[in-house]
Order: structure tokens, then sequence, then C-alpha cells
């Protein structure tokens, strides 16, 4: 009961903070162009404060992962309102680390990939029981998705994501150190933008490859027939069941974070296994490490270097953005023409130097590679020339920070823009 107790009053105290924060950034931030960013930092925070919401909630010390770390390996939403029909819990499209303690929601990844292999068939995953079959367990992922990606977008991958959180605060250092960003030529960008439905189809491709006995009967790579007590221990792939997450750069964040922290214990995760491309074990590889140093050099130069290439942002853009799903999708940015004079401050503010918001005349100007941190609503100058749209219904907008006869701070202001963000 104290237990519980405990927990209710973190939750209510978490719970106030949010709104009263909010109140007071929109409130009393005077600068009208850091506004919505000083609102985003703090969404950012909250999200990640949340997604780990068991690091603060625990219970600590269970037994079945006592070893790994005091922190729990999962508090789950949608595990108990699901039951055994969906057992990892709800499926949110930003990057959730299944490897990380106290995770609270599920990167969608790393289910679509497990529930192909080893997961297809067998009943029991990882401390858990599966009572669906592989192919409704997908079906309830990406059922979960496509709502998501339809009612919020990349709103996700601006506002929520622990990742993108992460490579803003790369940003942040940079500015301190006054160093430049580096811009993208469009051509090289738009090309990057492909990458990550290139990530997505090789990684489905693979797991289909080791999935192939539990799907059809026929394997296609020795050592993919499952065995062993659960049933996954399958030669080659005991380690290789989730081909992404062997390079997806959150994983060693959130294991080399948590274990500086002391929510996982490093002496149990640095154990050296499995030849010169394990450097710590099952939970990071040479190659995650790799990836992540890759990307957070590259983020040091040019801004979310790792949301221009990111699956699961290509997944969400497909849901929301792609011809199919634009008419219905909820989450919108739009231009006014009659009211863009064309200064370019929206191109140049944008994290991932997304265009359509410059280009296109007006109506709809969201696009794949658009986050929806509303930095160009935030920046425009011209009142209403750029919303954010819900369902329909302005939630921001651009505002005139500036004095309509003021040109001299208008053409200082674009030349200014790239320095400051």
């Amino acid at each position: 009961m104290m237990w519980e107790n405990s927990n209710t009053l973190v939750l209510s105290v978490f719970t106030l903070i949010v709104p009263v924060g909010i109140f007071f950034i929109l409130r009393w931030t005077k600068d009208k162009t850091r506004n919505v960013s000083t609102l985003r930092f703090f969404i950012q925070i909250v999200a990640l404060v949340a997604v780990f919401m068991g690091l603060v909630l625990g219970p600590f010390d269970d037994p079945i992962t006592q070893p790994l770390g005091p922190a729990p390996r999962d508090r789950l939403i949608g595990a108990e309102f699901l039951g055994n029909q969906f057992p990892d819990g709800l499926s949110v499209p930003i990057f959730a680390c299944y490897y990380a303690s106290g995770r609270t929601v599920t990167c969608p990844i790393w289910q679509i990939q497990a529930y192909i292999f080893p997961f297809w068939s067998h009943a029991i995953g990882y401390f858990v029981f599966y009572s669906t079959s592989g192919l409704e367990k997908l079906a309830i992922v990406f059922g979960l998705v496509i709502t998501m990606s339809i009612v919020l977008g990349k709103f996700f991958c601006g506002w929520l994501c622990p990742f993108g959180l992460y490579q803003d605060l790369i940003t942040r250092i940079r500015k301190v150190f006054r160093i430049r960003h580096l811009s993208l030529s469009e051509n090289t960008n738009a090309i990057l933008g492909q990458f990550g439905y290139i990530i997505i189809a090789v990684f489905l491709i693979l797991s289909f490859i080791f999935g192939s006995y539990s799907i059809s009967g026929i394997q296609l790579i020795p050592g993919t027939q499952p065995g062993g007590p659960l049933g996954t221990e399958a030669g080659i792939v005991g380690y290789i069941n989730e081909p992404f997450c062997l390079v997806c750069p959150m994983r060693p964040l959130s294991v080399l974070v948590l274990s500086a922290l002391g929510y996982m214990r490093f002496s149990y995760v640095s154990q050296i296994t499995y030849g010169p491309f394990w450097t710590i074990g099952y939970y990071v590889t040479s190659i995650n490490l790799a990836v992540l140093i890759a990307i957070t050099v590259l983020s040091l130069a040019y801004r979310r270097f790792w949301c221009r290439i990111c699956p699961l942002g290509a997944l969400t853009a497909l849901f929301s953005t792609s011809t199919l799903f634009e008419q219905i999708a909820l989450t919108r940015l739009h231009k006014t023409e009659q009211k863009c004079t064309k200064c370019g401050i929206c191109k140049r503010v944008c994290p991932t130097q997304a265009i359509q918001m410059y280009e296109k005349k007006g109506g709809d100007v969201t696009e794949s590679r658009c986050i929806l941190c509303a930095r160009c609503v935030e920046m425009c100058p011209y009142e209403n020339a750029l919303t954010l749209k819900v369902a329909g219904k302005t939630v921001m907008k651009s505002r005139n920070w500036l004095q309509k006869t003021d040109k001299t701070k208008l053409a200082h202001a674009a030349r200014t823009t790239d320095a400051c963000n």
C-alpha cells in the first residue's frame, strides 16, 4: 500500500508539473522567436521522463532482471489492458529501446522485427507469453503506428523522441562554442531522405529471411531453425534476431546513459563475449557504438542528421505525408500564400532542411522531412503566414514579431538565423 501511495504521489506531481510548466513558458517567455523552442524543449524533457517512467516508479531489484541492474526492465503501457494479446506494450513511433531499463512504451521497429523472427509462431518470448500469431501481432503494431501517425504525424519526432532530444542537446553544445552548422545541398538532402525507406526495406527482408522456417517451413539460412528451451536459440540468429537493433544508435545511448546513472550494472553489461564485433556483450555491439559516434559527429555538423535517415521517421512519414494518407492526416503545416514575402527565414531555420514551406505557394506544406518542430512557424515574421493545425484547428501560428516598417531588422534576421539555429 505504501508503495502504491508513493507511485500515486509521483504521478500526481508529474501530471501537475506539465501544465504548470507549459503555462509559465507561454506566459513569461518574452522573446517571441524563442517561445515555441523553449516550450518544445520542456515537452521533450517531460517526454523523456515519461518514456523511462519505470526509473522513477519502480519496483526495483526485480529478481528476474536483478543481475542487470536495480531498475525494472519494463513498466509497459498497453500490456495490461491488452493482456496476453500484446505483452510487449504500446507501440509509439519514437526510439524507446527494448534493451534499456525502465522503458514505458515500445519502439515499433523492435516489435516488427521480433514478431517476424523469432516470435512469429512461438508462444514464449523474453519473459513473456504470446497468445497471438505473428501476423496478429504485426497487425496490432502497424495499426497503432498508422493511427498515431495519422493523428500527430512526425510531431513524435520533433517533440517526443528521446533521440531527437539528444540531437537537440548536441545543437545547443555547438551554439555554446559558437560553431556554425553546415548545410547539405538540396539534392543531397533529398537523397538522404530516401535512406530511411531503404533501411526499413533491408531490415524487413533480413527479418523474413531469418524467420523463413517459422513462416513457411523453409530454412533459407542454415542455423535459423528455432530451438532450445525457449524456442528462440537458433544458432547465429540467437544474437541477430532484430538486425536493425545491431546498428541502431539509440540502443548504446540508452545502455550507456543508464549505466552511468547506476540503473544498469556496467560490470554485467560489459562482459566481453562473442568475438571482436561484440564490445560489451549482448547489449551493445561495436557496430552500435560506431554508428552512435558517427551520428553524434554528423549531428554536431548538420542539425538533426539522424532524423534525415531515420527508418522510424520514414515509417511515420509514410503514414502521414504520403499520397495515400495525406488527405486524412490530422496534423498539418499550412501556409497562406498572400502573406508570404519569400524572405526565406523558414527555410533557413528548419533543422532538417525541409523546403516545401518555402517553395510551395500555399496550402498544406507538410512533407516527409518536416518533423513538425514549428521552428519555421516561430521564426516567420508575418502574422498567420504559417500555421500548425490539428484536425483543422490552429494550435500555433506565426506572429509579426518585427515592426512592419522595420526592414533593417528583417534583413538582419534573415542573415543571422543560420547562426542562431
